[in-house]
């Protein structure tokens, strides 16, 4: 399945001394949406992760029968049903539907309501305290889905990004903890499922975000903790890469960061390679747009 426009909900890996804006990503390949940025500021770094697609509408429908020679239970029907709201982008329909099966004990309802309640979180009509509140029962859902299953890739992802979103209440301090946490996380989605490029995208973005990290904020964040979290370009590169190696042109953001990356390495001959790369991709998404828009600023800077 091709990367299209179930760009929709996903993760954000937020440092603490930075502004947010919405991104999107996905899981293995299922669609995710982050917030993130990293500018020349530092500190910034809400994740944007790929979102991958399920196949739409009837079609989907139709050849998932025909490929199914048996009678589906009750949680695969409910799990089919998601997936096409989710595909959809009916939001508020799928988080109504995977409501009803909060007190499950499938770990892949529960991570799926997870997800849900912080795509509606991240809806404009959505007012300052439900956000709030559906930011914490989205981490609620995502930790029972660990119980349940903690083989499941999905569930640590899921746990990892809505860890992130409390940043935004809890404080720098918790902030900068939950940080080791959700590397942890990422780091056994990945190694459960070595095929999602989403995890080895956002894993890149962490990186990224604490190699960036100025002077300055490093020291504030050292006065809080012994040993910060701490991480090169070169590891950033490397997880980006590893992304585009298990799915090749998935998400123009992850094009996008590994120009930057090697911008800030001092390649200028690949960072002009990967960032007109992103600046070609075919936009299918507002963040598609976006991304096309730096990668020409950027560009801007070679001439090119």
């Amino acid at each position: 399945m091709a990367t299209s426009s179930s760009l929709r909900s996903a993760a954000r890996l937020v440092f603490p001394f930075s502004k947010t804006f919405r991104s999107r990503s996905a899981i293995t390949r299922q669609p995710l949406w982050f917030k993130g940025h990293a500018g020349a500021a530092g500190g910034a770094w809400l994740l944007s992760v790929p979102a991958v697609c399920y196949l739409g509408g009837e079609l989907y429908r139709r050849l998932h029968k025909a490929a199914t020679v048996y009678a589906l239970s009750p949680v695969e029907e409910v799990l089919e049903q998601a997936d096409y709201l989710y595909s959809s982008g009916e939001t508020e329909k799928l988080h109504q539907l995977l409501l009803q099966y909060k007190n499950s004990d499938d770990a892949e309802c529960l991570w799926r309501l997870a997800r849900a309640c912080r795509d509606l979180a991240l809806m404009s009509h959505v007012g300052a305290e439900q956000k709030k509140q559906l930011t914490y029962e989205s981490l609620e859902y995502a930790s029972l889905a660990l119980e349940k299953n903690e083989a499941c890739f999905a569930a640590h992802k899921w746990y990892a990004v809505c860890l992130s979103d409390i940043g935004d209440y809890e404080g720098v301090k918790v902030k900068i903890g939950n940080s080791y946490i959700i590397k942890e996380h990422l780091e056994r989605a990945v190694e459960l499922n070595p095929k999602d490029a989403t995890s080895f995208h956002i894993l890149g973005y962490w990186c990224y975000a604490f190699a960036e990290l100025p002077w300055y904020q490093r020291k504030v964040a050292a006065m809080i903790f012994a040993s910060p979290p701490s991480a090169t370009f070169e590891e950033a590169l490397a997880f980006f890469q590893k992304a585009e190696e298990v799915d090749p042109n998935f998400y123009s953001k992850n094009l996008l960061m590994m120009g930057k990356t090697y911008m800030n390495m001092k390649d200028n001959d690949n960072a002009v390679a990967w960032l007109t790369r992103a600046r070609d991709y075919v936009p299918k998404t507002e963040e598609d747009k976006e991304v096309h828009k730096e990668a020409v600023d950027l560009l801007k800077k070679f001439k090119v």
